[in-house]
């Protein structure tokens, strides 16, 4: 009933906001735990998954490092590592120095009852390095007095005074009694275990009387009883009882069973010594009893233990199983979500170079659509030009045809003048006869007159483009007057109307045409005019 009631007072300072401070309730826990380590335990686990919801990380970190202290004292050393380890990650990320250190120290006592005095050693002088560092001396005095009890346990006892010693002294630098309270209750048992019974009984006087100062009683239980422990080591009887039945009625008062049954095994050594075989026996027979129930609690505290870190490895697992869950959840719903904005985006591109295509076929279409209408007016200026030159060409054959025509008339012309002024030089006058050749002389150089043949040949190759530069690859012999004749062949004259433009007979025309088949290398029965024609 009482273990309920005190649970529900827990409870009730946990829940109710701004009633007690964070550190004022786990202390209060931490009270609990030394009776009821279940209860208290299933209190840190409820407020560490409420600082976890509230992602508040220095209540989580002060939970792990209370519970691994729960652990501890139940003797549960694997989970409690596990605890400290955790907290230590959580104080070091949120620069915590202090609650680091602190958790280093408790990690270290950890393994020094594990006998893994090396680690507990790294522990402590991580934990020392720190203290020092932001220069709190209760904490340093406090692993000091820590690693002096390991050289205690090591039998090296000038190592383990000398950080006593330090301890002590920086304990009395920072005026904090208990703790040096503490470490006098250390230097009593190092002289104990050495034998020197009055340095010994010094140092727990002043250890009880630093307590009593303090008005912790609880600590001053285990003084007093061995205070009367060094009274009977040193044949003081009377005086060791009297000292071990002040410790008895202060461990009643308390409640402290550990505290009952160690001092009744004190009473009944004492009264074994004082041959006081009755209440040996009484106190001897008391101390079994005490240490019965003490077995029989803590079997019970143990099984409750168990059960709620049995309970609380099943609702972890089963919430890392919920978690697993909710986070395959989550992926599915993210993967769904990628998946759903993959196909959005790929219908988006497909959509977008759907488009493009359509407006590049469109681009295309006018793009072709122009090129064939280009194409088109170049077909039609390409017409026009070829119109405009065969325009040219039939007036450049016109004019051909008339400047031909105008020659022939002209030699014809000519040619009848000559012949009638032959005629009249065949006259007896002779006084006409000069003259008559003058003038027979000056047709003749009309016959031969260049300027009528370059106007011809300018008019013919504007007609017959490169014609001549054809006719001269069939033969390197051709002269000026032999490139006249196949001109006015290549324009399809007659025989009389070529002799009449050269000024020769039909008979020299005939020679002439020998001499040029001769040239171009016609074969016997080849038609010159033909040939010509064809190039």
């Amino acid at each position: 009933m009482l273990k309920s009631f005190y649970l529900l007072i827990i409870f009730l300072g946990i829940a109710a906001s701004g009633l007690f401070a964070q550190q004022n309730q786990l202390l209060s826990i931490g009270a609990l735990s030394q009776q009821h380590p279940d209860s208290a335990l299933i209190i840190l686990k409820k407020m560490y998954a409420q600082a976890v919801d509230k992602k508040d990380d220095i209540t989580e970190g002060r939970c792990l490092q209370q519970m691994g202290q729960i652990c501890y004292n139940q003797g549960h050393f694997a989970q409690a590592l596990e605890f400290y380890i955790h907290a230590d990650k959580i104080f070091s990320v949120n620069n915590q120095p202090d609650l680091q250190a602190a958790n280093l120290g408790e990690t270290g006592v950890l393994y020094y009852y594990n006998k893994q005095m090396g680690k507990s050693r790294v522990m402590y002088n991580k934990a020392l390095a720190i203290y020092k560092q932001n220069n709190n001396l209760k904490g340093q005095a406090e692993i000091l007095g820590n690693i002096g009890h390991l050289y205690e346990k090591s039998r090296q006892y000038d190592s383990a005074f000398y950080y006593q010693n330090l301890a002590l002294k920086t304990y009395n630098q920072a005026n904090y009694k208990k703790g040096a309270a503490k470490i006098y209750e250390n230097l009593g048992s190092i002289y104990e275990d050495l034998a020197r019974y009055d340095s010994s009984y010094v140092c727990f006087e002043k250890s009880l009387r630093l307590y009593n100062e303090e008005h912790n009683e609880v600590a001053s239980i285990e003084v007093v009883n061995n205070l009367g422990d060094i009274l009977r080591k040193t044949g003081r009887y009377a005086e060791s009882v009297v000292q071990s039945r002040r410790a008895m009625a202060l461990a009643r008062q308390t409640g402290n069973i550990y505290q009952l049954a160690a001092c009744s095994k004190d009473l009944g050594k004492v009264y074994q010594l004082m041959n006081r075989m009755d209440s040996a026996y009484h106190y001897a027979e008391l101390s079994r009893k005490y240490s019965l129930e003490i077995y029989s609690k803590d079997g019970v505290n143990q099984t409750a233990f168990l059960q709620v870190l049995y309970d609380m490895d099943k609702k972890s697992n089963e919430i890392m199983r919920l978690n697993n869950i909710r986070k395959m959840n989550q992926v599915i719903v993210v993967a769904v979500g990628v998946v759903v904005v993959l196909v959005v985006v790929l219908g988006l591109v497909i959509f977008s170079r759907q488009r493009l295509k359509i407006k590049d076929q469109h681009t295309l279409a006018k793009q072709k659509e122009a090129e064939h209408l280009v194409m088109q007016l170049q077909i039609k200026n390409q017409q026009l030009e070829e119109e405009s030159l065969k325009q040219q060409l039939e007036l450049k054959s016109r004019e051909l045809s008339n400047h031909t025509l105008n020659l022939i008339r002209n030699n014809q012309l000519l040619e009848n003048m000559r012949a009638t002024l032959q005629a009249m030089v065949k006259d007896d006058k002779r006084d006409q006869k000069k003259q008559m050749q003058q003038i027979i002389l000056q047709i003749n150089d009309s016959f031969n007159h260049e300027q009528h043949w370059k106007e011809f040949t300018t008019a013919f190759e504007q007609v017959h483009q490169q014609f001549f530069e054809s006719i001269k690859q069939h033969s390197n012999e051709l002269t000026s007057t032999d490139m006249r004749l196949i001109a006015l062949l290549r324009i399809n004259l007659n025989s009389n109307d070529i002799a009449a433009l050269l000024g020769i007979s039909v008979d020299s025309l005939r020679v002439s045409r020998y001499r040029l088949r001769k040239k171009l290398n016609i074969s016997q029965g080849g038609s010159l005019t033909a040939f010509i024609q064809s190039l």
